[in-house]
């Protein structure tokens, strides 16, 4: 093993430079009136789809740009950097598509991943349930049999850019006696009759995507349209969130690297008693923990994006579901802190809408709590651990 494959490639860094070109001339101009309006903005997703950074991991062989995790990585924290919202596109394609990749018939991979490829279609997840969240194996949703069909019932909560995607990955109860291998998964398509949408959340943050309830009102769908086996479906969801995890510790970096470098211009500008405030020690170790803890959660994260493209290639990876909760887990506590540390830092200016850093510490906090809470994520470290 040589030290290169200790850092991303050369096409990984051109990758880089690409998204970030584009992120700071179309999306982070927009990204404070997409929180403001609280709408999602098309006029991103098409500037995306255009770059062909909506979905890079989808495989070429379905018309995608057959991207690594490290390159899914890359995209997302560069959007993120300049607005949370919008790196949610990359972010919950990929969350809705991997079931997919992971479990599905060649039929339902070559019907519903080239659209998402080409820019016609998003697709987005639907795992939890108003009482379903981190015991997400207690869901009520049913998918009951009827001939070569199943009829869905139920409702899908949290459920990120509902409304706005095509497709969603349902997890429904198939066999109630069964428990968690009772659960199948299922594409559901906005368009079947009998699905509709709750209203839109109001939230602390990433306000330019849509979050709402999907609700399914005996939804009738053909057979073929099951993901993988009966009664596979809860393992299928927590293989995909082995992977997913990861984007969302890409997404945590971008915030706080977003936070981290506007503080840092601003206290090369900002005068106090005479002299910039960056000449003050006290804010110096501020900055020096705030890089510090970013680059610790960075490095942990690309290990974890690393571990999880061999795994999607198919080796056998012991300690995936570790690194990526311990990504997860330490980007979006870091990116949390950061984004404080850069309020703190804008002082009172910090703290309006004149400035970006309040917005990306209302959006860091969201991080810490879906794919899985960070308590969660602690016990399934401990549960690593310690088996």
């Amino acid at each position: 093993m040589d030290a290169e494959s200790y850092q991303p490639s050369e096409e990984h860094q051109m990758l880089r430079e690409a998204v970030r070109a584009l992120s700071d001339e179309k999306i982070a101009p927009r990204a404070a009136e997409a929180d403001e309006n609280e709408e999602f903005s098309w006029e991103v997703y098409k500037d995306l789809v255009a770059s062909d950074f909506h979905a890079v991991h989808i495989p070429e062989e379905y018309g995608g740009a057959g991207a690594d995790a490290l390159a899914a990585v890359i995209v997302i924290e560069e959007v993120a950097r300049a607005c949370a919202s919008s790196s949610l596109i990359p972010a919950v394609n990929k969350l809705g598509t991997v079931p997919l990749l992971l479990s599905a018939s060649e039929e339902i991979k070559q019907h519903y991943l080239p659209p998402v490829a080409r820019g016609e279609a998003m697709f987005s997840y639907a795992l939890s349930e108003p009482e379903a969240g981190s015991d997400a194996a207690s869901m009520k949703t049913r998918a009951v049999k009827d001939g070569d069909h199943y009829v869905l019932n139920g409702t899908k909560m949290w459920i990120t850019n509902a409304g706005v995607s095509e497709y969603y990955t349902v997890m429904a109860v198939t066999d109630p006696s069964s428990g968690a291998r009772g659960i199948s998964a299922f594409v559901v398509e906005k368009s079947d009759e009998g699905v509709s949408f709750g209203a839109k959340e109001k939230k602390l943050g990433i306000k330019g995507s849509p979050t709402r309830q999907v609700i399914l009102e005996n939804v009738r769908i053909p057979e073929w349209r099951m993901v993988g086996d009966p009664g596979t479906g809860f393992k299928t969801a927590l293989a995909t969130l082995d992977h997913t995890r990861v984007t969302i510790a890409a997404q945590a970096l971008g915030i706080a690297q977003g936070a981290l470098d506007y503080a840092i211009g601003y206290v090369k500008e900002r005068k106090q008693f005479g002299k910039p405030i960056a000449e003050f020690q006290g804010l110096q170790f501020m900055i020096a923990d705030m890089a510090m803890k970013l680059e610790a959660a960075r490095q942990l994260t690309y290990a974890a994006a690393a571990k999880s493209e061999a795994a999607m290639r198919g080796a056998t990876v012991k300690d995936l579901t570790f690194f990526s909760s311990a990504a997860k887990c330490a980007a979006s506590d870091a990116a949390m802190e950061i984004t404080t540390d850069a309020v703190q830092l804008l002082g009172g200016y910090g703290y309006t809408r004149e400035y970006p850093v309040e917005r990306m510490m209302r959006d860091a906090k969201i991080t810490q709590i879906y794919e899985g809470t960070n308590q969660i994520q602690r016990l399934v470290m401990a549960r690593q651990l310690l088996k």
